[in-house]
C-alpha cells in the first residue's frame, strides 16, 4: 500500500469528529434520542460492548454477538482485529494468530469460557508455540469474547500481551425452543467455492430449571493462494507457486444447565471442533542466474557465490539452463475437544464456584510427500522461459513476453514420491484442570468483597515423527522409490502459478499413492518429544467500591514444574530401518525443572462523572516459554535434498517465564447508548526472553548421508535480555438518530525486543505494527442493514522457524470490508458479505542484514521473500431464527 499516513489521519480526524457528535449528543434532549434510534443488530453489539468495556475494573474491550450465530465478522480473527489494539495475523486467508498491543502471538492466552483450550497447527513446517490457532474455531459458535488487556489475579496466568475470553452461548439465557439455521454460499477471485451449514436449537423450562443446547456446523470449499516464492539456495531461483488447500470444518456444541435447587447452578459443555485440511504446494522453479544484468553484490553465500540476482532477461534465444517443477502433498487436520462441568453455589454473602474440565487437540501431518522433475534429466519439457524477473522491490514481478502455460505432456509419462521428503509429524496436546473460586461479600468499609481460588492443571504436549519403511520390492535410489505410477493419475486439470498455469495435483490420489508403496512407518527418535507442565495457582483478590471510585487488588502465586523427555542420543545404538536414527537409543530420558512466581495487580476505576471514567491499572504477568525451545534435541536438514543446511536443536527445559510489568492510564466518555470515546496509554517493560545461541560447524555425532560429514548448526537457548512496549488508543463509537454510526480506533505502539533473540538480529517484536487503524460506518433500520469496514496495519515481522519459511517483514496491509442485510421479516434475514475489495496483496520480504548468514539469503538486505495475489471474497448467506 503506497499511502502510508492516509490511514492514521483517518482515525485521528475521525476521532474529532466523534468528539464534535459527543457535544451534539449531550445537548440533544436524551428522550428524543431513544425514541429516533432503533436498535437492532449492529447497534446492540457495539452497546453491549461498550457496557462490558465501562464496567469492567480491569482495561477491557469486547466483541458480541448481534444475535444467534452472527458475530459482526464471519471469520472470529477478523472480528477481533476490529478491537483498539488487536493485530490479527492472516495465516492461508484465515485469521489465525492474535497479538495484542504490538506483543508476540504466543503471549495472547485464549481460553474457552475461562478455561484453556487445547490447539495444536495442522502445518509440519511450523514452530510450535503456545498460541491458538483461530482457524478452528466457527463464528457461528460464539456468543462473544472479551479482550482483558491489564491482568488481575482472578484471570488464569499465562498472557503478557493479554487474554481472550471466548464464550459459548447456555441454554437458560435464551428463550424456550429458540431455533437457529444458517446457510452461506462463498466466491472468491481465486479461491473455489465454500459452502456452510449451521444450525442451534435451545430448550428450557419455564421455570428456568433446566435447559439444554445443541449447535453444530460444517464447512467445505477449497482455498487456493498464488504468488511467487523465493528460494535461491540452487541457483537464484524464484518459484511461482499455487498452495491449495481442501478444507472442511465440522464443529458441536452441547450445552446443558441446571438449577436443581435455590442456589445452586450445575452446568455441562462439550465443544468439539474439527478441521480437515489436506493441501498441496506447486512450484515452477525458474533459475535466472545465467541471465542475470543485475546483483546484489551485499549478500553472498555458497547458494549465491556473485550475490543475489536482482533482475534477468530471458529471451528465446537465450533460455535458461535449467527448469524444475516440484509438488509438496500433505494429509493434515487438526482438532480440539473441551468437555468442561461446572457447579456454582450461591449464599446469602458467598458464592463457591468449581469446574472441572479436560481439553485435547491433535494435528499435525498424517503423511507428507513430494514429486518432481526436472529439465537436466532430459524429463521435463516445459516452454522455455521469456521474459523479465525483477526483484529489485518488495515484491517479485515476473513477467513473461510468451506463453508459459504447459500440461501434462511436459512431463515425464511416470513419476515417483521422493524418499527423502516422505514423512508422519503428528501432534498431541492436552489438558486436565481443576478449579475452586469462593467469594465472600464483605462490608469493610470500602472494601466489599475478597475473591480467592486455587486451580490445578496438568498440561502435555507431545510431538513425533516417522518415517517409512518402503514396501519389499521397492529399490530406493538417490532420487526416489522405483515405484513409478503414471503421471495422469497424480494430476487433474490445472491452476494457476503468476499469470501462467500448470497441471493441478489431485492430492488425494498423491497421498494414496505414496501410501500403497509404505509397507510400514519406523520412529525419527530424533523428532520425539514430549513436554508435561504440573502448573499450580493460588490467589487472593480484594474488590472495593465506594463512591466515585471501584476495583480491585491482589496477589496471584504460580507454580510450575516441567518435564522434558526425549530418546538419548549415546552413541551406543546403531541405525535402524531409518539412517536418522544412528546412534539414538531406544529407551527415553526425563529432564525436570520447576519455578515459581507472585504476580500481584491493582485495578482502578474513577468515576469521575456518570459517563467519564479514569482507570489505572498495575500489574506483573507471564508467559511460559515456547514449547519448541523446550523440546530435548530437534533435527532439521538432516538428509533431504539441500546441502549444509543441517541443524541441531537443543531445547532448554530450564527456561523461565518472559515476564512482565505493566501499566496502564485510560480516560473513557460514555453518552447515549453504546456511543464512547476513550484513550488509553499503555506500558509494558518485559524481561527473560528467550535468546538462540548459535554455533555453526560442529559435529554432533551423526553424519548427514547426502554431505557424508558430520558439520552441523548447533541452536541452544537461555533466558537474556529484556524489552518494552509502550503505546496509545483511541477509540470512538456515535450512534446517530436516524440508523447511521459509525465506529474507529487508532492503536500506535512502539516496542523494542532484544535482537538476540531472533536470528533476524532485528529487535522487533514478532507479528507487531507500529501503527493499527479501524474504521466502520454502518446503517441499520428495522428492515437493511449495511456496514462498510477498513482495516489496516503497518509492516511486521513474521518469524517461523522451519528451515523453508524462516523470519521476514510483512508489508503495511489494509482490506477493505463491506456486508449488507435484509431482514426479510422478523424469521428471516438475507446478508451479502465481501471480504477484501480491494483485493490487497500479501507481499513478505527479507529484513536482516546482509552480512547475517545464520538465515537464507533472500531474507537479507530486502530482497522479496514471497508475495501472494490479493483475493476478494463474496459470501451470501440466509438465516433463520424463530
Amino acid at each position: 500500500m503506497k499511502v502510508k499516513q492516509t490511514p492514521i489521519a483517518a482515525a485521528v480526524s475521525l476521532s474529532l469528529l466523534g468528539a464534535a457528535f459527543a457535544v451534539q449528543a449531550q445537548e440533544a434532549p436524551a428522550s428524543t434520542q431513544l425514541e429516533q434510534v432503533v436498535v437492532t443488530g449492529i447497534r446492540a453489539s457495539l452497546q453491549s460492548a461498550a457496557v462490558i468495556k465501562k464496567n469492567a475494573s480491569a482495561v477491557v474491550d469486547a466483541v458480541s454477538a448481534e444475535d444467534v450465530g452472527k458475530l459482526p465478522d464471519s471469520d472470529v480473527g477478523q472480528a477481533l482485529g476490529r478491537i483498539p489494539g488487536v493485530s490479527v495475523g492472516r495465516a492461508f486467508g484465515q485469521g489465525a494468530s492474535v497479538s495484542i498491543r504490538g506483543s508476540d502471538p504466543q503471549m495472547t492466552y485464549t481460553t474457552l469460557n475461562g478455561q484453556t483450550v487445547a490447539s495444536t497447527g495442522w502445518y509440519d513446517q511450523m514452530d510450535i508455540d503456545r498460541s491458538f490457532n483461530y482457524s478452528l474455531l466457527p463464528a457461528e459458535m460464539i456468543g462473544g469474547m472479551e479482550v482483558y488487556k491489564s491482568s488481575q489475579a482472578n484471570l488464569t496466568e499465562g498472557g503478557i500481551g493479554g487474554t481472550v475470553i471466548v464464550k459459548t452461548r447456555k441454554p437458560l439465557d435464551l428463550d424456550p425452543n429458540t431455533v437457529f439455521l444458517s446457510t452461506h454460499y462463498s466466491h472468491s477471485s481465486i479461491s473455489e467455492p465454500e459452502k456452510e451449514v449451521s444450525g442451534l436449537y435451545s430448550w428450557r423450562t419455564a421455570d428456568r430449571r433446566f435447559g439444554a443446547l445443541v449447535a453444530a456446523g460444517i464447512s467445505k470449499g477449497n482455498y487456493i493462494r498464488n504468488g511467487v516464492e523465493s528460494d535461491s539456495r540452487w541457483n537464484s531461483d524464484v518459484a511461482p507457486t499455487a498452495f491449495i488447500q481442501e478444507r472442511k470444518r465440522t464443529s458441536l456444541n452441547v450445552a446443558l444447565q441446571a438449577r436443581p435447587v435455590e442456589g445452586l447452578e450445575l452446568g455441562l459443555n462439550v465443544l468439539k471442533m474439527k478441521l480437515d485440511a489436506n493441501s498441496s504446494n506447486t512450484s515452477d522453479y525458474l533459475m535466472h542466474d545465467p541471465n542475470c544484468d543485475q546483483r546484489n553484490t551485499a549478500v553472498e553465500s555458497i547458494f549465491n557465490p556473485n550475490g543475489m540476482c536482482l533482475h534477468s532477461t530471458t529471451t528465446a534465444a537465450n533460455p535458461l539452463q535449467n527448469r524444475f517443477f516440484q509438488v509438496w502433498a500433505r494429509g493434515a487436520s487438526m482438532d480440539s475437544n473441551s468437555v468442561v462441568a461446572d457447579a456454582h453455589y450461591k449464599l446469602d454473602n458467598a458464592k463457591f464456584d468449581v469446574v472441572l474440565g479436560d481439553t485435547s487437540a491433535k494435528g499435525g501431518t498424517s503423511i507428507t510427500t513430494n514429486y518432481q522433475t526436472n529439465s537436466w534429466s532430459n524429463v521435463f519439457n516445459r516452454p522455455n522461459w521469456q521474459g523479465t524477473i525483477d526483484a529489485t522491490g518488495h515484491e517479485i514481478e515476473i513477467n513473461p513476453t510468451s506463453n508459459q502455460s504447459w500440461g501434462l505432456s511436459a512431463l515425464p509419462t511416470q513419476l515417483a514420491a521422493r524418499s527423502w521428503a516422505t514423512s508422519s509429524g503428528p501432534n498431541k496436546d492436552k489438558e486436565k484442570f481443576g478449579q475452586f473460586d469462593a467469594t465472600f461479600n464483605l462490608d469493610w468499609g470500602v472494601i466489599s468483597a475478597f475473591k480467592t481460588g486455587v486451580r490445578l492443571a496438568d498440561h502435555t504436549f507431545e510431538k513425533r515423527s516417522f518415517r517409512p519403511i518402503w514396501s519389499v520390492g521397492l529399490i530406493q535410489d538417490g532420487d526416489g522409490i522405483n515405484a513409478l505410477t503414471n503421471t495422469n493419475t497424480l494430476f487433474s486439470g490445472s491452476v494457476n502459478v503468476a499469470s501462467w498455469s500448470v497441471p493441478r495435483p489431485d492430492i488425494s490420489a498423491m497421498l494414496n499413492n505414496t501410501s500403497k508403496s509404505i509397507g510400514s512407518w519406523v520412529e525419527d527418535r530424533s523428532g520425539y518429544g514430549e513436554l508435561n507442565e504440573k502448573n499450580r495457582s493460588a490467589y487472593g483478590m480484594f474488590e472495593f467500591d465506594t463512591e466515585g471510585v471501584r476495583g480491585n487488588f491482589g496477589l496471584r502465586y504460580i507454580s510450575t514444574k516441567v518435564t522434558s523427555t526425549g530418546y538419548k542420543f549415546d552413541g551406543t545404538t546403531p541405525a535402524d530401518a531409518y539412517s536418522g536414527n544412528q546412534n539414538w537409543a531406544k529407551t527415553t530420558a526425563s529432564t525436570d525443572s520447576t519455578y515459581n512466581d507472585v504476580l500481584p495487580s491493582l485495578n482502578i476505576a474513577f468515576d469521575l462523572r456518570k459517563d467519564l471514567v479514569l482507570r489505572a491499572t498495575a500489574s506483573q504477568a507471564i508467559t511460559r516459554p515456547n514449547f519448541a525451545n523446550m523440546f530435548g534435541v530437534t533435527v532439521s536438514g538432516y538428509n533431504d535434498d539441500r546441502p549444509n543446511n543441517e541443524t541441531w536443536t537443543v531445547g532448554n527445559v530450564g527456561l523461565k517465564p518472559m515476564k512482565s510489568s505493566q501499566a496502564d492510564l485510560s480516560l473513557e466518555y460514555y453518552y447515549g447508548k453504546g456511543n464512547l470515546l476513550s484513550a488509553t496509554y499503555f506500558l509494558k517493560d518485559i524481561s527473560n526472553f528467550v535468546v538462540a545461541n548459535v554455533l555453526q560447524n560442529q559435529k554432533v555425532g551423526l553424519v548427514d548421508p547426502l554431505t557424508k560429514v558430520d558439520n552441523w548448526t548447533v541452536q541452544s537457548f537461555q533466558n537474556a535480555g529484556g524489552g518494552t512496549i509502550r503505546g496509545l488508543e483511541l477509540q470512538v463509537n456515535h450512534g446517530f438518530s436516524n440508523g447511521f454510526g459509525v465506529s474507529g480506533n487508532y492503536t500506535f505502539t512502539e516496542g523494542k525486543a532484544p535482537g538476540s533473540s531472533f536470528l533476524d538480529g532485528l529487535n522487533l517484536f514478532t507479528q507487531a505494527s507500529k501503527h493499527n487503524v479501524n474504521l466502520v460506518g454502518y446503517y441499520e433500520n428495522e428492515t437493511y442493514f449495511g456496514r462498510l469496514a477498513y482495516n489496516w496495519r503497518s509492516k511486521y515481522m513474521i518469524r517461523e522457524g522451519a528451515f523453508w519459511y524462516g523470519n521476514r517483514m510483512h508489508a503495511s496491509f489494509g482490506t477493505l470490508d463491506a456486508s449488507f442485510g435484509w431482514n426479510i421479516n422478523k424469521w428471516l434475514k438475507l446478508s451479502l458479505d465481501a471480504v477484501n475489495l480491494t483485493k490487497q496483496d500479501d507481499i513478505q520480504y527479507g529484513a536482516a542484514a546482509a552480512s547475517n548468514t545464520a538465515i537464507k539469503d533472500p531474507l537479507r538486505a530486502g530482497f522479496p521473500a514471497w508475495s501472494f495475489k490479493g483475493e476478494t471474497t463474496y459470501k451470501l448467506g440466509l438465516t433463520a431464527k424463530f
